[in-house]
C-alpha cells in the first residue's frame, strides 16, 4: 500500500468516525429533549385548573360557581387532590401517566347550598369514570370511553 492509499484510507476512517460521533450526539440530544417534554407535561398537570366546559353548563355558570380542581402536589399526600364545584370541598385520589388518568376515592363535605348542587353531584359521579387526560397549551381535558369530557383552563394562565 503506497502513501496515497494510506492517506485516503485514513481520511475515510476519520470521516466515518466523525459521522458516528455526530450521530451519537444527536441521539443523546433528542432523547434528552423528549424526556424533558414528558417531565414538563407532568409538571403542567400539577396546578390548579378552572372548569370551563362540562355538560350543559355555560362558562358563565361555571365561573360564577368558581368550579375548579386543584392538582397541586403535596408532599404529605402526593396523589391526593381537591376540587370545589360551587359548594362543598371535594377530595379524591388520582394518578396520571402518559395520557391515562385514574380517579378514585371521590368524596366531599356534606353542606347543602341552594341552587349550587347540580354541578357538584354530576362532577362527583362522573370524575371516577374519567380515564384519559390531554394537555394542550393551558388547557386540560379529561375524558372517558363514553365520550364525556371536562375541559379546564390553568388558573395561573394570564
Amino acid at each position: 500500500m503506497n502513501l496515497v492509499e494510506r492517506c485516503s484510507k485514513f481520511k475515510r476512517m476519520k470521516f466515518l468516525k466523525s459521522i458516528g460521533v455526530l450521530s451519537l450526539l444527536m441521539l443523546l440530544l433528542i432523547s434528552c429533549n423528549s424526556s424533558k417534554k414528558v417531565s414538563e407535561s407532568m409538571e403542567n398537570i400539577n396546578r390548579k385548573w378552572m372548569l370551563v366546559e362540562y355538560k350543559d353548563f355555560t362558562k358563565a355558570e361555571l365561573t360564577k360557581l368558581e368550579a375548579n380542581m386543584d392538582l397541586t402536589k403535596r408532599a404529605e399526600a402526593p396523589n391526593q387532590y381537591g376540587a370545589k364545584m360551587g359548594c362543598n370541598g371535594m377530595f379524591f385520589t388520582a394518578e396520571f401517566n402518559k395520557g391515562k388518568a385514574e380517579f378514585s376515592g371521590v368524596g366531599s363535605t356534606m353542606m347543602y347550598c341552594d341552587g349550587r348542587m347540580k354541578l357538584e353531584e354530576l362532577f362527583g359521579k362522573e370524575l371516577p369514570t374519567m380515564n384519559q387526560y390531554k394537555i394542550e397549551g393551558h388547557f386540560l381535558t379529561l375524558s372517558n370511553s363514553n365520550g364525556s369530557k371536562m375541559k379546564f383552563i390553568a388558573a395561573d394562565w394570564d
